[in-house]
């Protein structure tokens, strides 16, 4: 079949040249910069193609966009990194931290269970509707990982200082956590890996001791 798909292309090739030399005053304004006559146009193609190249491989040299991905939040797994809910914890929290510093919860009502989505959502409202603003990056750390009666794991986290909505009104953090502010959040297994699934109480989770990395 692809011996038949080259020549296709070459006639689709002829076939758009001669067009294109048809609107020569359309199609050749833009590309140089003065198009006296009809020949400059038909030479102007065979130098664009040269100096395209040279443009992709600039852009190459732009591909320190991607380096600034450095993430809104570093998740730590402590001396948990080896349980299978930390691990799904890890993969996921960034893109709910996303939707907290966005206030999109988008992303999340595409990927995370229903329970989940509810309970973020609620606090995303809470943010537009307050003018509240979360201020990346920041950090959290893994303290603790336990088995429920319900079949999930309760993965307890201590989020940094910078991990908390700020009220532009009082010019302060929302919550007053000068050791960082704990949360526990269910993590359940699905078809896709381990994901979170509800918001649970965070009574009992000490983050007094803990070092963020960020």
């Amino acid at each position: 079949m692809r011996r038949f798909a080259l020549p296709a292309v070459a006639v689709v090739g002829v076939l758009l040249l001669s067009a294109c030399s048809k609107d020569s005053n359309d199609g050749g304004r833009p590309v140089p910069v003065g198009g006296d006559s009809g020949t400059t146009t038909s030479s102007t193609p065979s130098t664009a193609p040269s100096s395209e190249p040279t443009t992709t491989t600039g852009p190459a040299t732009t591909a320190k966009p991607t380096a600034p991905a450095a993430q809104q939040v570093i998740v730590k797994p402590g001396n948990f990194a080896s349980n299978p809910a930390v691990q799904g914890l890890m993969t996921s929290y960034p893109l709910y931290f996303q939707a907290l510093v966005s206030k999109d919860d988008t992303i999340l009502k595409k990927r995370f269970p229903s329970f989940f989505y509810a309970d973020v959502s609620e606090e995303i409202v809470d943010a537009k509707r307050n003018g509240w603003v979360m201020k990346p990056p920041g950090s959290v750390v893994v303290v603790g990982a336990k088995a429920t009666p319900d079949d999930t794991v309760a993965v307890q986290i201590c989020r940094s200082q910078r991990t908390q909505y700020w009220d532009p009104r009082t010019r302060n953090w929302t919550v007053v956590a000068p050791k960082g502010s704990p949360e526990v959040i269910e993590m359940i297994q699905t078809g896709v890996g381990w994901l979170p699934y509800r918001m649970a109480t965070s009574k009992g989770v000490n983050c007094s001791n803990v070092r963020y990395p960020a």
